[in-house]
């Protein structure tokens, strides 16, 4: 069976490489005759992987010691409840940034904690554009933003200064594009976006700002310093998806790192928006500033045509092109492995739809 061409939102498109080297462990991981699934996380081939799982993430993102590394379970659905957790003082409040569905969840759940203060929200226009002009002062305990919504297609293109700490998820745009990380006190990410497959989230924190909730008796298992002292394990981690994301982060790093994906992401997204900006059966959901890098949420301008695109980008061995159930139309999801060659076969259906 040939390879399709797979712009699913997530679980998404990772390297061949990743694929054969994840199957390789599956029936015997390093040669010791056990597979990946069935050695002890405690064991020194395991620990192995951990160890340098979390020091890859540093070396990418250009960071310290002054940062932890996590991997843990839950999705980045937990760390909407984690996050206030440890960074919302007891009768304290946080500031947040509404830009799509994710990003409302993410709210939803810190509002269960403490005060949440919406400081910017494109929701009454569907979200078609990143709210701008904003300020984040002091007084609040943590500012938290999305870096990229997968539904709308829309990306921040910058961080704006803040006088508290900033959070962002980054799940659907990490290592994507080369960005300060150290800006940020505090990232997360699913890793099914773009660095694994589902069922781990990476947590990347600045140890200095735990512990200052004044929150007593907390929860061990929702405690990022209590993981952090077991260094990703205090219980045990899915080692697969730990396993299957340090391949993909170590893909990352032999092929050039964060610039040179940057490079063939922007390449990637221009072929596309070029096309839908320059056909006029096609258009996109959000403001052309804001577009995303990774999520081309687009959709027919006269929906008698959708018939025949549907069967053409289905003929053409194209796979997880449609839109998000509460948007509709399409999503191409131009993830760090997919290659420039898939979108060029979009463009040209895109073409032959007349």
């Amino acid at each position: 069976m040939s390879k399709k061409h797979n712009f699913s939102a997530g679980p998404c498109i990772l390297p061949q490489e990743v694929f054969e080297k994840s199957a390789e462990a599956i029936l015997d991981f390093n040669g010791i005759g056990l597979s990946l699934l069935e050695i002890s996380h405690r064991s020194k081939d395991f620990v192995a992987v951990m160890d340098e799982a979390r020091a890859i993430v540093k070396r990418l993102m250009n960071l310290g010691d002054d940062y932890e590394v996590l991997y843990l379970g839950g999705g980045a659905s937990l760390q909407f409840a984690m996050v206030p957790y440890n960074l919302m003082k007891v009768g304290g409040k946080a500031a947040y940034l509404d830009t799509g569905t994710w990003a409302a969840g993410a709210v939803k759940e810190a509002k269960k904690l403490g005060t949440v203060d919406v400081v910017g929200s494109s929701k009454e226009e569907n979200y078609s554009f990143i709210p701008k002009n904003y300020t984040v002062g002091s007084e609040y305990d943590y500012f938290h933003c999305t870096s990229n919504n997968t539904i709308y297609g829309t990306q921040m293109k910058s961080f704006p200064e803040v006088d508290t700490l900033m959070v962002c998820d980054m799940s659907s745009d990490i290592f994507s594009r080369q960005i300060d990380f150290s800006k940020f006190d505090l990232i997360y990410a699913g890793a099914q976006k773009n660095m694994g497959p589902a069922g781990v989230t990476l947590v990347v924190i600045k140890k200095e700002i735990l512990g200052k909730t004044g929150r007593e008796n907390m929860l061990s298992i929702l405690d990022y310093s209590q993981h952090i002292s077991k260094e990703s394990m205090y219980n045990t981690p899915p080692v697969f998806p730990v396993y299957a994301s340090l391949l993909t982060l170590q893909y990352l790093e032999k092929n050039g790192g964060i610039a040179a994906a940057e490079a063939r992401n922007e390449a990637k997204a221009k072929l596309l928006y070029d096309e839908i900006d320059n056909n006029p059966l096609f258009e996109t959901f959000c403001v052309k500033e804001d577009r995303s890098l990774m999520n081309v949420s687009f959709k027919l301008t006269d929906e008698s045509k959708k018939e025949e695109f549907d069967n053409a980008w289905k003929a053409a061995g194209i796979s997880g092109l449609n839109g998000h159930r509460s948007l509709g139309g399409y999503r191409a999801s131009l993830y760090n492995a997919l290659p420039i060659e898939s979108v060029q076969v979009l463009v040209d259906v895109m073409k032959s739809i007349k």
